[in-house]
């Protein structure tokens, strides 16, 4: 199956509707203008991703650009998502970045042991927050070159 990523398109798994809110807030004030799909668990996230449940008349060659990801999620908790998603050929190259409100090590080495690609403590400062928001997008989305998806 070839996929190709739906331009530019990101994919926040967040369960906190205030950290949602706030990462949509710091991305709006970055001018990070880019679409944003919001699923409030891993199932829901593996569901949009593998076009399954309520998703399934999605196109599921078409991945996001970026997937920013919570680790603690109701269901499926994000180590089980990023698992899957590293597991399967059209997802294996999404850019993952965790962020999460741990700073634990157990669960940075995780999260890269299983293949995320950044691991980001959400600052718990409001403007802190809207910088790190402010970087990583621009670096994700317009500078990091992924490979062509399989």
């Amino acid at each position: 199956m070839i996929s190709s990523t739906i331009q530019n398109t990101i994919l926040l798994v967040e369960d906190n509707p205030d950290d949602e809110a706030l990462t949509l807030r710091a991305l709006t004030k970055n001018n990070i203008i880019n679409k944003v799909i919001i699923t409030r668990d891993g199932v829901e996230a593996l569901d949009y991703l593998f076009a399954e449940g309520k998703y399934s008349e999605r196109d599921a060659t078409q991945v996001p650009s970026l997937i920013l990801l919570d680790i603690q999620l109701p269901k499926i908790d994000g180590f089980g998502v990023l698992k899957r998603l590293r597991a399967t050929a059209h997802t294996r190259y999404i850019p993952v970045v965790i962020l999460t409100s741990s700073s634990e090590q157990e669960d940075i080495l995780q999260s890269y042991g299983l293949g995320a690609n950044s691991y980001i403590r959400k600052p718990v400062d409001f403007d802190e927050f809207m910088k790190t928001i402010g970087q990583l997008g621009p670096y994700w989305l317009l500078l990091n070159q992924q490979p062509e998806q399989i």
